[in-house]
């Protein structure tokens, strides 16, 4: 790769796997712009991907990327998809033969592609640099601020250090991880009137120093919003998964006051998962925390206000209004709630686990700690969807993934795409009628005591990292005494509220619960945290969409 000396200025990239090809569109885009933006040129998807996720780390700003469409590996479409997920604001350009006319018009659809140019564009004058004046003036005028650094110094071992990396990670903050023993972070530490005893040490980008924070003084900190920006609305969503940003986005875009209030970040348990493959409109696959970005920004786009690291411990009804309080005693009401509180993984009750969680025990896929383990023996517990594609990421740069199932196989609890995958896969191995007996180490996982069900036998392991995938708790208890819901904490909604085909207990209206609604009129519940829900991001988008609709039909008749 080439560029530009001045790092200074905005950049202007290019990448085609046509050396000849790449030298000339760097060679027109200098003529006319190199005084004014940095040129960088790629040959490859790959390495054009690596050089925007480096600039985007330093905080540089990117303002157009021309990608050319017919390049191996990784075509230009496929290319701009992934830089729109790094770089959302910068302009997109297709560089196509005439042949390939039709492939550019469908990617208008796929990447949102601002232009595309036919190849050969000379003269420049009249068939290149109109087309990027135009670009670069309408990117100008858009809100293309850099986006700032947050550095993070801890200890490789500590479960709070992973914490912060998890949380920064899962809500989009981009940050730089130096370890508290080499000479960088020590260097930081010292900078900071620190001697490392206390970590996780973060450095925010306008230099505020933070000690251990917890998660809503990090938040504020990072510049994630926690205030509310009103006290009242017409649609509360609780929970930031698929089902409460899918309720975001269709009752802000269909002109409700909307605000979503999630306890730690947007994606739920669907944004750690490093590849989802049977979501409808991707059939290469999506990571967790691209579809959770690409819903967050289109949320906020239709006007949906977005609160990040509150906790909401009650629910009160006050006449017409609901009120949602939250932990720190402060509270905002609404005409109505969506509770998309959705699902946690139940917790391992091995003894030592509770002791090394965040030490190379870790609750779903952590995906922050994925290249730590290269190299290494890796278990995973557990045998749904989650535990099969975490098994599936891990294996890329792992020595072996070991899979402990409980039950005798993977069928009754995994698509069948991915066991198929898992059974292709060299280095993964799966124990099925396996438990884990005890968890063993001093300052992090070093041994497992594995117990095969059937036979009682033991066998003790050498292990430095588990994931924990068992089974799915909801996260209900704060609405005890509110809102109904079955001897497991789901909540009841719909007809399942009718029992011998008579309304709940204390159910005033003269109409029967909507699909969606509870007990208390005016709140509903999609996704996971419903009783019998499907357990799948397509169906707990829809029932998103579908609380909406219900919404809109409780404030027509209310």
């Amino acid at each position: 790769m080439a560029q530009g000396t001045d790092a200074a200025r905005t950049v202007i990239l290019t990448v085609d796997d046509d050396p000849g090809v790449s030298r000339a569109v760097a060679r027109d885009l200098r003529r006319r712009y190199g005084e004014g933006y940095r040129i960088v040129r790629a040959e490859s998807g790959e390495s054009a991907l690596e050089a925007l996720r480096e600039l985007k780390l330093r905080g540089d700003l990117v303002a157009v990327i021309l990608a050319d469409y017919r390049m191996p590996q990784m075509n230009g479409i496929e290319f701009l998809e992934q830089a729109l997920d790094v770089y959302p604001g910068a302009r997109r350009v297709l560089l196509t033969a005439y042949a390939d006319t039709n492939a550019a018009i469908d990617a208008i659809n796929v990447v949102d592609l601002d232009h595309y140019l036919l190849k050969p564009w000379d003269p420049p004058e009249e068939k290149l640099y109109p087309v990027l004046d135009d670009l670069l003036d309408a990117w100008r005028t858009s809100d293309h601020r850099a986006v700032p650094i947050t550095k993070v110094v801890g200890h490789r071992w500590s479960a709070r250090s992973s914490d912060v990396r998890e949380f920064l990670a899962r809500n989009q903050v981009p940050y730089r991880w130096y370890s508290s023993d080499e000479p960088e972070g020590k260097r930081l530490l010292a900078c900071a009137d620190q001697d490392g005893e206390r970590l996780p040490l973060v450095i925010t980008a306008d230099g505020a120093v933070l000690v251990e924070p917890d998660d809503p003084e990090l938040a504020a900190q990072v510049g994630l919003a926690t205030t509310p920006a009103e006290d009242f609305y017409d649609l509360v969503v609780i929970g930031g998964g698929p089902a409460g940003l899918g309720s975001a986005v269709y009752g802000a875009s269909e002109g409700l006051r909307t605000v979503l209030v999630e306890r730690s970040a947007t994606g739920g348990q669907a944004g750690q998962s490093s590849r989802i493959e049977n979501y409808l409109g991707f059939p290469d696959g999506v990571s967790g925390a691209q579809l959770t970005d690409r819903a967050r920004r289109q949320a906020s786009k239709f006007g949906a206000e977005i609160l990040t690291a509150r906790e909401v411990t009650g629910l009160e009804v006050n006449g017409s209004s609901r009120t949602v309080r939250f932990s720190d005693g402060s509270a905002i009401a609404a005409h109505c709630v969506i509770l998309a509180t959705g699902v946690s993984y139940r917790q391992l009750q091995a003894p030592g686990t509770a002791d090394l969680t965040g030490c190379g025990v870790y609750y779903g896929s952590a995906l922050t700690e994925a290249a730590s383990c290269q190299g290494h023996d890796v278990y995973i517990v557990g045998g749904a969807n989650s535990a099969g594609q975490a098994a599936m990421y891990l294996s890329r740069g792992a020595k072996s993934v070991t899979l402990l199932v409980r039950g005798s196989s993977l069928s009754a609890s995994m698509s069948h795409y991915l066991i198929g995958q898992i059974t292709d896969a060299p280095n993964i191995s799966v124990r099925t009628g396996t438990v884990v007996e005890a968890v063993h180490g001093s300052d992090h996982l070093e041994q497992l005591t594995l117990r095969d069900i059937e036979s009682g036998h033991t066998e003790l392991v050498d292990a430095q990292w588990m994931f924990v995938f068992i089974g799915a708790a909801p996260l209900t208890d704060w609405l005890d005494g509110t809102v109904l819901r079955d001897e497991r904490g789901f909540i009841v909604a719909g007809p399942d509220l009718a029992v011998g085909g008579q309304p709940p207990p204390d159910w005033e209206l003269d109409r029967a619960p909507y699909h969606l609604e509870t007990n208390v009129p005016g709140v509903f519940v999609a996704g996971d945290a419903r009783a019998e829900s499907a357990k799948r991001v397509a169906s707990a988008v829809g029932e998103g969409a579908m609380a909406v609709m219900l919404v809109h039909r409780y404030l027509e008749q209310s």
